[in-house]
């Protein structure tokens, strides 16, 4: 059986939803079965009207299908991604992750492997407290939380070991460094979800 993963993400100027597509071809790349998928826009549109990029971004969609709870059920591994608000994800990620606690009541989120992404406009706008911030629901969840590391040369040189990340200063749109440092995150989810679900079903 093919690993199953899952990336799903809130992005309102497509920066993360690229980061996302990234983690979602590194996976694929390592043979795994992939979902992106995203969740619902619920800021009000007075509010998306301030922001050119956001209104523009919304305007373009549906970028991806929206997440569901299923997807969470059916995934070996899960990939978690938002732009930082002060510090912690957007609220549209986190109503979705306020959804499972029917899954968790059920024990249906233990042992899934689990890692975060993020992006930000300044370079202290808080990528490693809103990556740590997400990564709190993994642990109540029972998951196996997968930083990104620095194993590969790469992240030696543009990595965020708590996830990946990147800083769009006057709106840049992600480099090929982040991008690719998001390929590795997906493989190495991929890898590392396989293991454990080849360990949990060979019980």
């Amino acid at each position: 059986m093919n690993t199953r993963i899952l990336v799903v993400y809130y992005s309102s100027t497509g920066n993360t939803r690229k980061l996302a597509a990234s983690l979602a071809e590194g996976a694929r790349e390592a043979g795994a079965e992939v979902r992106l998928r995203t969740v619902a826009e619920t800021a009000p549109p007075e509010a998306i009207a301030t922001n050119p990029r956001w209104q523009a971004y919304v305007d373009s969609g549906p970028h991806a299908e929206l997440a569901g709870l299923d997807d969470l059920d059916w995934a070996d591994g899960v990939a978690v991604g938002s732009p930082t608000r002060f510090g912690g994800p957007a609220a549209q990620l986190k109503s979705y992750l306020d959804t499972t606690g029917g899954l968790w009541a059920k024990g249906k989120l233990a042992d899934k492997v689990a890692t975060s992404f993020t992006t930000a406009s300044t370079a202290h706008g808080g990528l490693e407290s809103t990556v740590l911030a997400i990564n709190n629901v993994f642990y109540h969840w029972g998951a196996i939380v997968l930083p990104l590391g620095y194993a590969d040369p790469h992240l030696r040189e543009t990595g965020n070991p708590y996830g990946g990340s990147f800083v769009s200063r006057k709106s840049a749109e992600p480099d090929k460094e982040a991008l690719g440092a998001l390929r590795l995150q997906g493989t190495r989810l991929a890898r590392v979800a396989g293991y454990v679900a080849d360990g949990l079903r060979a019980r």
